[in-house]
């Protein structure tokens, strides 16, 4: 999720007053343990502490006590690589200091051993084979919880996370999922909208089926007749009778992946059919009630489609984050994936791999992940999974390169703190162009406020 630069010194409100006071948080994250990847992963809050221990564990568990007015949070991990005393942090006004405890191990600081380092927002600390995130300032609800285990996340997976402001917008999906109001799923490819698309469904508990259609995917000359179905002879190549996807998810879930594929004149099709809540067959006569739900989708700017159709469909909107702003959710999302791909198989890694995996861009996001876990489950054959078990997608050559369009952006955002209609009138462009450009280049304006 969003990692802001650091700011100790305001509150920050992101909407209306309904929405919840997020200030800024220090926050760890025990990410992932290379040896128990199941064991899960754990956030904790750095705020009101004077000292943090980390060491050896029987079992994986964290305790906050006061002594002589030291405030310490002492986290024990079941690793056999660590020492009962590994890392000390101290947490002074405005930096954390880590320092190493005499452990046989080390202490790395971003893959390089220390003896003691300041450490600096988005650092990954490690001890003996768990690694843990440091996040300087995290927006933060006030009543979120100083410690939450991975293990106490309830929900469906793909709504799992331990990043506060992103969980509540999951928590606000979780109470709309059971009402008929649409749902809108932004986001870059891969970044799980089918499976949230799915959780959405079985919390709505519609007895009729989910059933998902990528708009992108099907010629545009077919769409209409894939999404309201035809009578035989409707058209040339029409030899039977098909039911549409809008008929056959009636009384369930509907989901339109890559809504922004969808012509004009099938998005006003699909207007109608959604106003009126029937649908007529290409070639029939009589149109056929709906009862529907539809979640739908897209990566795309909706400034490329219809108001009218985006208006019946943006009922509740959630815009999902790509990987790489989710490095401290990288276990939670890897302990789901090992569910599926592996269920019950003792999947372990090595510490070189799971600092690979962590540090990895993921410019696919969570279907990429997803492809580098199961074909490194496949290579490894029961043994500890290695760096050179993972497959990873190369990057675009052009990856590299500095973008002169991203350069202008940052520099624009800095010079109006993160204002993204000021900066779209600097440079002449309407704001969901602005948009459009931040979401490609992976920026978060609430960073430069």
């Amino acid at each position: 999720m969003t990692e802001p630069r650091p700011d100790r010194t305001r509150t920050l409100n992101r909407g209306g007053p309904d929405e919840p006071m997020l200030r800024p948080s220090r926050q760890l994250f025990v990410v992932l343990q290379a040896s128990r990847p199941r064991e899960g992963a754990s956030r904790h809050s750095l705020d009101d502490l004077d000292e943090v221990v980390i060491g050896r564990g029987n079992t994986y568990r964290w305790q906050r006590t006061v002594e002589r007015g030291v405030r310490r949070l002492r986290l024990d991990i079941p690793d056999d690589t660590m020492s009962s005393v590994h890392v000390r942090l101290t947490v002074r006004v405005v930096t954390v200091l880590a320092a190493d405890a005499g452990s046989k191990n080390g202490t790395l600081v971003n893959g390089k051993r220390i003896e003691g380092a300041e450490l600096a927002h988005g650092d990954l600390l490690e001890a003996g084979s768990t690694l843990f995130h440091y996040v300087a300032a995290l927006p933060t609800p006030a009543d979120a919880p100083h410690d939450l285990a991975s293990t106490e996340l309830d929900g469906a997976p793909g709504l799992r996370t331990l990043l506060p402001e992103l969980a509540t917008k999951f928590a606000d999906l979780c109470k709309v999922a059971p009402s008929p109001v649409p749902i809108l799923l932004l986001g870059e490819t891969g970044t799980g909208k089918e499976l949230i698309a799915r959780a959405v469904h079985e919390l709505s508990r519609r007895p009729g089926a989910f059933v998902a259609i990528n708009c992108g995917a099907i010629a545009p000359a077919l769409l209409q007749s894939e999404l309201f179905g035809h009578k035989k002879g409707a058209f040339s190549g029409a030899v039977s009778d098909r039911i549409g996807v809008l008929e056959a998810s009636s009384g369930g879930t509907l989901f339109l992946d890559e809504i922004g594929e969808i012509p004009e004149h099938a998005q006003i099709a699909l207007l109608r059919a959604l106003q009126e809540r029937e649908v007529t067959p290409l070639g029939a006569s009589h149109p056929i009630a709906l009862d529907l739900r539809i979640v739908a989708a897209t990566h795309r700017d909706l400034a490329v489609l219809r108001e009218d159709f985006i208006a019946r469909l943006r009922g509740f909107t959630i815009e999902l984050p790509p990987l790489a702003r989710r490095v401290a959710d990288l276990g939670v999302v890897i302990v789901t994936l090992l569910d599926r791909l592996a269920p019950g198989r003792p999947i372990r890694f090595d510490v070189d791999a799971a600092r690979a995996l962590v540090t990895h861009r993921w410019p696919r996001n969570i279907r990429e992940l997803e492809r580098t876990i199961e074909t490194a489950i496949a290579l490894a054959n029961d043994q500890p999974i290695a760096t050179q078990h993972l497959q990873f997608e190369a990057l675009p050559a052009a990856a590299g390169k500095p973008d002169p369009r991203r350069a202008e952006l940052l520099a624009l955002l800095e010079e109006h703190g993160g204002n993204v209609s000021a900066v779209a009138a600097a440079t002449g462009k309407k704001r969901q162009q602005i948009q459009k450009w931040l979401r490609k280049y992976g920026i978060d304006p609430d960073r430069f406020r």
